[in-house]
């Protein structure tokens, strides 16, 4: 008798219930068969082009041969990863010292200061490189003392790494305010009853304890300044990086073959800093143990006066980052007449016809926010909730951490060269929303899978157990118990996959048409033909429509925790 047990144990509760299994696995397939079609397939597609010449035919490594023969080619290499670094250099260290005054110091305002610091998420990445045109181009209010430092123009280099830094601030501080938020306060208490200074404590218990977070901070920023494609082409001039000779070759020359080359150049540096972020976050070890008490500054008069300071100036720079290109945006004819007007409002949306691209934007922006959440969750699920095919659902954990290490602008060309293909069953879809929007959907996958999966494992799998040894199939327990709970989750998943798509140039740059082309794309297109007020305005209009949407996003949060999240609060 006492065997039955064991022998109960040993059959897996869900084999009574097995076609619930089948519909579970019908579903990774599908959505292994979604992420293989529209990430592995291009992707591969890059390298085989980069494998053959014009004609189709094989040709081994001759074309990356040819790469490496070319000196401005590899100029531009060098280009892109000294400008990359020096970013790096410069955000990571103020980044750090911004989250440092919002985590470990008692100075007022600390919300303001952090939602001024994330503006530049709002916006497409080359608002910033059309203000410092404005501050510093050959017109600019401030040309004089650029000159004054040594610098003779604003384009180039120097505009890269500024409007760079300006951009990816936010990305690097959220990672540094994750990384500093977690601390044992038993460490400080034990360093000031020995005595320890204030700068002892920051070299041998803070640094340590956020060092995983510096070196992620500074791989992601890294990454992020080499596979932008905005600043560079707005600001960089005869300054060429990676990202626009990848355009250059693509849209400008035809040279598909020597682009692909490119494109897997540009994709190296990202899959090496991504490979060792995933090989630091595995040595990671945690911070706060059970026995922790959560870290509270204490009040100092002169150390929050000298944080409030600080953020005060990284405040005003993000200020008149954004304010230049909205004021910009109003004048009459930049310098001579400052009369504030509307005409370059009128001029983009009439008279150039981007008010349709604004169309097609918050199109394409919540197609991808609705598919893109869906598509996430539901999979995160049956990766994590789900039992069998253990190979497949590997296969789709490696696929959706993938997109993290693929730049946006490798993803679109790669879109080329696989749905362009006449014999390519779904050519059709070449030129569509449909297909710019799964492709913003890949670009931006494993955020909203990270995201999605965290919440997942900190339900108990209880849930599905009782559900199965009830013979209720695992669907009903979906979307009954789970789907209610994480919900505020799927909110925040949403709200980052509209925000980006509506940020977005790098991903989609290569595959819009006449009709489907997008409010971005439209503003660097007014860029490159000169048109640079009306390119601030579109601009600054995309970033109100994101300030917008984040604030329906937040009260749409706050109506769901009001009708899903009852149970957490604690009756009297």
């Amino acid at each position: 008798m006492a065997a039955l047990p064991n022998a109960a144990k040993a059959v897996p509760l869900r084999l009574r219930a097995h076609w619930t299994e089948r519909v579970a696995q019908t579903a990774i397939v599908l959505i292994v068969l979604v992420l293989v079609v529209f990430l592995a397939l291009p992707l591969l597609t890059i390298l085989r082009q980069a494998l053959e010449n014009a004609d189709g035919h094989f040709v081994g490594l001759a074309n990356f041969i040819v790469y490496a023969q070319t000196p401005e080619l590899l100029q531009s290499l060098w280009n892109s990863l000294w400008v990359s670094a020096v970013v790096t250099v410069i955000t990571v260290p103020l980044a750090f010292g911004f989250a440092y005054a919002l985590t470990r110091s008692c100075m007022p305002l600390k919300g303001l200061f952090r939602g001024i610091a994330l503006v530049p998420l709002l916006a497409p990445s080359l608002l910033s490189a059309i203000s410092l045109i404005y501050w510093f181009g050959n017109q600019g209010v401030l040309k004089s003392s650029l000159q004054a430092l040594g610098i003779d123009q604003i384009y180039g280099a120097p505009g890269i790494v500024l409007a760079e830094c300006m951009y990816i601030f936010p990305h690097t501080l959220m990672i540094l305010i994750s990384a500093l938020a977690l601390a044992d306060a038993r460490l400080y208490e034990v360093a000031d009853a020995m005595g320890t200074t204030r700068t002892r404590k920051f070299f041998t218990i803070t640094l340590p304890g956020a060092k995983y977070g510096l070196i992620s901070a500074a791989l992601v920023t890294f990454t992020l300044v080499i596979t932008d494609f905005g600043i560079p082409k707005v600001i960089g001039g005869s300054f060429n990086v990676l990202a626009t000779d990848v355009f250059k070759l693509v849209i400008g020359q035809q040279d598909f073959a020597k682009g692909a080359v490119v494109a897997i150049v540009l994709l190296m540096p990202a899959v090496l800093t991504f490979s060792v972020d995933h090989f630091v976050q595995r040595k990671q070890t945690a911070m706060l143990t059970a026995r922790a008490v959560p870290y509270a500054p204490a009040p100092s008069r002169g150390f929050d006066g000298l944080m409030t300071a600080y953020c005060c100036l990284i405040a005003i720079l993000m200020l008149a980052m954004l304010g230049m290109a909205v004021f910009a945006s109003f004048v009459t004819f930049w310098p001579y007449n400052l009369t504030p007007s509307f005409k370059h409002y009128v001029y983009g949306l009439i008279d150039n016809e981007v008010a349709s691209g604004f169309v097609n934007s918050l199109e394409m922006a919540g197609g991808t926010a609705v598919l893109g959440t869906t598509v996430v969750f539901v999979g995160a699920y049956l990766q994590e909730k789900t039992r069998g095919m253990e190979t497949l659902r590997g296969t789709l954990r490696m696929l959706a951490i993938l997109p993290m290490a693929v730049p946006g602008l490798v993803l679109g060309l790669g879109y080329i060269f696989f749905f362009n293909a006449p014999a390519n069953p779904l050519n059709g879809m070449y030129h569509t929303l449909l297909l710019m929007t799964l492709c913003t959907v890949v670009h931006f996958y494993t955020t909203g899978h990270l995201t999605a999966v965290t919440a997942l494992k900190a339900l108990d799998g209880e849930f599905e157990a009782v559900s199965a040894s009830l013979k209720v199939p695992f669907f009903k327990t979906f979307w009954r118990v789970t789907l209610p709970i994480c919900t505020p989750t799927l909110v925040d998943i949403a709200r980052y996959f509209f925000i980006n798509a509506m940020t977005t140039i790098s991903a989609v740059v290569f595959l819009y048409a006449p009709d489907t082309r997008l409010a971005s794309i439209a503003v660097l297109n007014m860029d490159e033909a000169g048109e640079l007020s009306p390119a601030a305005a579109m601009a600054v209009l995309i970033s109100a429509a994101s300030a917008v949407a984040t604030v329906l996003f937040t009260l749409l949060g706050r109506w769901v925790d009001r009708r899903t999240q009852a149970w957490r609060t604690t009756a009297r």
